[in-house]
């Protein structure tokens, strides 16, 4: 089994996310933080599962897409990084994920 790890910019990610989602629905909010924590949890044992994003396919990076969300990850060795959660309406730009190395 891999390591999960989540690198700070994405779990401040995830809370503005969630945060957001929370203004009006608190439950909702906290629900899908469960969810996603659940769907990169199975990175962990098929860390090649996520597919890669269209717009970067000459990084090493792939992304697990929670609507409204997509959450993108590289591996190192049996390290799995998660380094950027977005919301998927936005356009995915090259310097959001090479500004997190």
């Amino acid at each position: 089994m891999d390591r999960l790890i989540w690198t700070e910019p994405a779990l401040n990610d995830l809370e503005a996310i969630a945060e957001y989602i929370a203004l009006d629905k608190p439950d909702a909010a906290r629900r899908y933080v469960r969810r996603v924590f659940e769907a990169v949890e199975r990175l962990t044992h098929f860390p090649k599962s996520g597919s890669v994003p269209p717009e970067i396919p000459h990084l090493p990076y792939r992304q697990v897409v929670i609507p409204p969300c997509r959450v993108f990850y590289r591996t190192e060795g049996q390290d799995i990084l998660i380094v950027f959660v977005m919301r998927s309406e936005r356009s995915l730009r090259e310097d959001d994920l090479l500004e997190r190395n």
